[in-house]
């Protein structure tokens, strides 16, 4: 199975973009997408922007992303 991760695209030099991942700042080429710029939120998947998403979509992912985590903190403390 394969994972990509939203990201919201910070600066855009060549190729590459910066883009915030949860916090955490993070380098993803952009070969694959065209017309990214600061603010867009792009797909990540091991180093590469994979596709362009809505801002609803990437905060609809995430906010799931989060609910999984904190279930997943849950059954932590259970076992």
């Amino acid at each position: 199975m394969c994972l990509s991760i939203p990201a919201k695209v910070l600066s855009v030099e060549g190729n590459m973009a910066r883009a915030s991942v949860g916090g955490a700042i993070v380098n993803a080429s952009l070969h694959l997408v065209d017309d990214v710029i600061p603010g867009d939120y792009i797909l990540i998947h091991t180093g590469f922007a994979l596709q362009k998403i809505s801002e609803e979509e990437a905060l609809e992912t995430m906010r799931l992303f989060e609910e999984l985590n904190r279930a997943n903190g849950e059954n932590d403390e259970v076992s």
